[in-house]
């Protein structure tokens, strides 16, 4: 009898070690694996910002070959969204219910995930460095399964109003304000950032609606009051529009303030104007790889060879593709934190305490993230583009 026992107990402790190494896992993670869902506009009026999904997946390919996380693979299964808030939500029912996902990761626009995070909330699935800078996703009480991984547009806007004060006080400026909660984040912004003097400095405010066809109307307007400055808070193609409306008015030069997430190259200036983008200031979380400041930088040459290695269609300076390579590596980094607890709630804690320097992020710029505090970039640093690229001007900027 006595031996049974011992055995029993010895088995039993065999076990337990057993599980223990095995991990303890959700729905969508394994010894083996991790599944995770992203949904991206593949087509519709952001399509130009659906890249992300091809360099993810380019860059779970390189993480993979090196062994993946902690012995564990990566798979990506991503889903066209159409940027249409019902096709985002079909979309992630199926990455949730039928997938299986362990998580939903990067997913793009804040319509869209403010569309689908009450019921990832229900679900109680990690939204994961979701790809939208609206104030609203720091907000844990709100939104506990949310995080988001870019600079948040309200903070921007207070950078600018800040640089605005500094470098031209006597300035008047309009804003040009997307009708949704991506453009009212700026206005916000420019309201805490200018503070009481808000309306000596704003003095024309145009907004317009993502369906709208053109902005011309609204930049004919803001022509008209001859302000000093024109602030777009609008995406890629309103903000190309936009820019290419104001050059062609004979005799207005207004000095452009341009949301970052606008600023790219091919994307936004090119189909402008390069001559008409000439001069726009914008923030710079990021290294621009085409920028001479950062020749010989190390996160500048890993960038590079991930990309002609993995990714050699993709443009190397596309503000998507920088954004999602750094990002990639702050989910990196979470993982091999999470160990063998890949439960969807560790995964949710570990999103909330997050202190991390992207090799892609400019020098003194971090990521970081507490349980009260999910806006994880608080400093930026100015850019001017010159006609043909981006470069630095000023030192780095930290939100009041």
């Amino acid at each position: 009898m006595t031996f049974r026992l011992t055995f029993a107990a010895i088995a039993a402790v065999a076990f337990a070690a057993s599980a223990q190494a095995e991990g303890t896992y959700d729905t969508g993670a394994s010894d083996d694996e991790i599944l995770i869902g992203i949904t991206a506009p593949l087509s519709g009026p952001a399509s130009s910002y659906g890249i992300a999904c091809a360099a993810h997946a380019a860059y779970f390919e390189m993480i993979n070959e090196k062994g993946g996380v902690n012995d564990r693979k990566l798979k990506l299964l991503c889903e066209d969204d159409g940027f249409s808030p019902p096709r985002a939500i079909e979309q992630t029912r199926k990455l949730v219910e039928s997938d299986g996902v362990l998580f939903m990761y990067n997913s793009l626009g804040t319509s869209t995930n403010t569309a689908v995070a009450p019921y990832l909330t229900s679900m109680e699935v990690p939204q994961l460095l979701l790809n939208s800078g609206a104030s609203k996703w720091n907000d844990p009480a709100q939104n506990p399964w949310q995080t988001s991984s870019i600079p948040h547009y309200l903070t921007e806007a207070q950078i600018f109003a800040q640089h605005i004060m500094e470098t031209m006080p006597d300035a008047k400026v309009a804003l040009l304000q997307q009708a949704d909660d991506y453009g009212k984040d700026y206005l916000e912004g420019l309201k805490l950032g200018f503070g009481d003097k808000f309306d000596q400095y704003v003095t024309v405010h145009e907004t317009f609606e993502l369906s709208d066809p053109t902005v011309d109307s609204q930049m004919l307007t803001i022509a008209n009051s001859k302000a000093d400055i024109v602030v777009l808070a609008a995406l890629a193609k309103h903000a190309a529009q936009g820019i290419r409306k104001l050059g062609e008015i004979e005799g207005y030069a207004p000095q452009i303030y341009l949301g970052w997430s606008s600023t790219g190259i091919d994307t936004v200036l090119k189909p402008a104007g390069l001559e008409h983008a000439k001069g726009i200031i914008s923030t710079a979380v990021i290294k621009h790889p085409e920028d001479p400041a950062w020749a010989g930088d190390p996160g500048v040459a890993g960038y590079v060879a991930f990309m002609n290695e993995y990714f050699p269609d993709g443009v190397q300076a596309n503000i998507s593709n920088v954004f999602a390579y750094a990002t990639n590596e702050v989910l990196i980094d979470l993982l091999e934190r999470a160990g063998d607890n890949l439960t969807r709630e560790n995964i949710r804690d570990l999103a909330q305490t997050i202190d991390v320097q992207p090799s892609m992020y400019i020098d003194g710029v971090k990521f970081t993230t507490s349980p009260d505090d999910l806006d994880p970039i608080k400093t930026f640093q100015m850019i001017q583009f010159d006609g043909e690229k981006w470069v630095q001007i000023g030192e780095p900027i930290t939100a009041d």
